[in-house]
């Protein structure tokens, strides 16, 4: 009996290192297991905070569908002096030309968030171009000025769509805090999860027509104030060469 019992732990652990060792085999987005395990993984990532010692912050506001908040929003950020980011989808600018020249005229950065809001990994690298180039050229149309942000919706991501962003000149922005404002929590709810989050270097992620968007907004940039924060756009966060990312997808200056 003890014999056997030996025999049978022996033959479990055996399989189990089988299993493991098939595991670590896979391959995920072109980078096996074994190398995204042990951190010596090819995948690559976007921007999602940046490492600084500056008690800085950039704060985003992803629009698609809507635009009656986007107003109060610019006031807001004009009262606490806060500049921002806004990712605008092409059916969204094609919808609300308006807002877009309003958004450009307030001072404020946008980036791209693609032209019809598709998950980018589905796609091939010629269609990701496509989707790009569209509505880079849209928002350019209007604001006459140069697009060099994106955001992938969903936040979904490859190495193939890192590399298309590469070619167009555009740097891929995640994000470290969510403020989940689209699941129509309240102000406060809102205000108290970016704030048990946010840090040096932090990229806040929040809706244009979210429900409670603009009185969140009033409250999350009170309490950034209040911490001794800037709050700026991601374009004047992050660095723009001579740096690297992390596997976390912290950006480190050179």
């Amino acid at each position: 009996m003890p014999f056997f019992c030996v025999k049978s732990r022996t033959i479990k652990i055996f399989f189990a290192m089988v299993i493991v060792a098939l595991l670590l085999c896979v391959s995920i987005d072109g980078s096996s297991s074994a190398q995204v395990f042990f951190g010596y993984s090819g995948r690559r990532v976007p921007v999602y905070s940046v490492a600084t010692t500056e008690k800085q912050v950039a704060i985003s506001f992803d629009a698609a569908w809507g635009a009656d908040k986007t107003e109060g929003i610019l006031e807001v950020l004009k009262e606490y002096d806060a500049t921002a980011t806004f990712f605008l989808v092409g059916f969204w600018v094609d919808k609300f030309p308006e807002k877009v020249k309003a958004i450009d005229e307030a001072g404020i950065e946008i980036g791209t968030h693609s032209n019809t809001h598709p998950d980018f990994v589905k796609l091939n690298a010629d269609t990701m171009k496509s989707e790009l180039e569209t509505s880079v050229g849209k928002i350019e149309a209007v604001t006459g000025k140069k697009v060099s942000l994106f955001r992938p919706p969903f936040g979904s991501y490859n190495n193939t769509l890192l590399n298309v962003c590469d070619s167009l000149s555009l740097t891929a922005i995640q994000w470290d805090v969510d403020s989940l404002d689209w699941k129509g929590l309240s102000a406060g709810e809102i205000t108290k999860r970016v704030m048990d989050r946010v840090k040096n270097g932090s990229i806040i992620l929040m809706h244009n027509n979210a429900d409670h968007v603009v009185d969140a907004a009033r409250m999350v940039l009170e309490r950034l104030k209040m911490q001794g924060y800037k709050v700026t756009s991601v374009g004047e966060l992050i660095y723009k060469d001579n740096y690297t990312i992390d596997r976390n997808g912290v950006q480190h200056s050179n």
